[in-house]
């Protein structure tokens, strides 16, 4: 079995971590109840989460210092071994707003990517401990023992990064939902005009595709893709307040006439369709890119 499967498997099935998981998530809650915080950690400004380009840093470092001492203690050079220094405390304090984005992601989880997610997360606590004991050491002059212990912290870091990977590109955790959901070959027929009215909002098929259709305060029709780009939640069974749609699921707010993202924990805008009136009936489509990926806004020609 190769190693990544195995922490895979060994992190899937540690069921200790759910209660414990299940205690931590209210007081992540808690903590970033204020939404400018929470869209701030969730990386609605940016477009894009926060967490995972984050990573890079405290891992480039660490990286950067385990080959940096390998290197002094090949040839004995102590500027090397300065320079890893410098490189392991850079890694170990960028490593603090990665953890604090981390457990933010873990607020909304549930069921097995809850469980590796805890799993993540402790073993980066460890790894980072381990690397600030490191530091620790070096500055008292004990260089073996500083070495060991970054070596092995870089070692559980490097697991945990990979478990990072399993929950993004194995199970979909802060990656978009709606991709792969195709484009309309043309305007397709949904329903009579008369039937959507006032604040309804109405799950209609288009091609395969779950689509949510409401009017604006204006009276325009709009049309989005219905599966949250957060997690995948029905947006046509959540709520709305004037232009704006709540997903049922964990709370993310969109506007109904662009797909923007107003409020987190989603990032990604949702894909919005033309949709016009013909002889009485709604009609729904992307008539500018055929077969292609539901756009956004933005990629849709005027």
């Amino acid at each position: 079995m190769p190693l990544t499967s195995f922490i895979d498997r060994f992190a899937a099935s540690q069921r200790w971590a759910d209660p414990l998981a299940e205690r931590l998530q209210p007081l992540i809650r808690r903590a970033v109840s204020p939404p400018p915080l929470r869209n701030l950690l969730d990386g609605v400004p940016l477009g894009t989460p926060l967490h995972p380009p984050l990573t890079d840093v405290p891992i480039g470092a660490w990286t950067t210092a385990l080959l940096l001492d390998g290197g002094a203690l090949l040839s004995g050079d102590e500027a090397l071994g300065a320079a890893a220094d410098r490189a392991l405390a850079v890694g170990t304090l960028a490593a603090l707003p990665t953890a604090v984005t981390g457990l933010n992601d873990l607020r909304d989880l549930a069921g097995q990517s809850r469980r590796i997610a805890m799993v993540h997360a402790l073993l980066n606590v460890l790894g980072l401990s381990l690397s600030t004991a490191s530091l620790a050491y070096r500055r008292a002059g004990n260089r073996g023992v500083a070495r060991g212990l970054s070596g092995l912290g870089f070692l559980i870091s490097s697991s945990a990064a990979h478990l990072g990977g399993t929950l993004s590109f194995a199970l979909g955790i802060r990656v978009n939902r709606t991709v792969g959901q195709t484009a309309p070959e043309s305007f397709v027929a949904v329903c009579d005009a008369a039937e959507l009215q006032g604040d309804e909002l109405r799950s209609v098929d288009v091609d395969g595709v779950p689509v949510l259709l409401a009017r604006s305060q204006a009276g325009e029709i709009c049309a989005l893709a219905s599966t949250c780009t957060h997690l995948g939640g029905p947006l046509a069974e959540g709520s709305r307040e004037d232009d704006t749609v709540t997903c049922p699921w964990h709370g993310s707010r969109f506007d109904l006439r662009t797909g923007a993202v107003v409020e987190g924990p989603a990032v990604f805008a949702q894909p919005c369709l033309e949709a016009r009136v013909r002889d009485g009936k709604i009609e729904v489509g992307c008539p500018a890119a055929p077969g292609a990926e539901l756009p956004e806004l933005a990629d849709l020609e005027p």
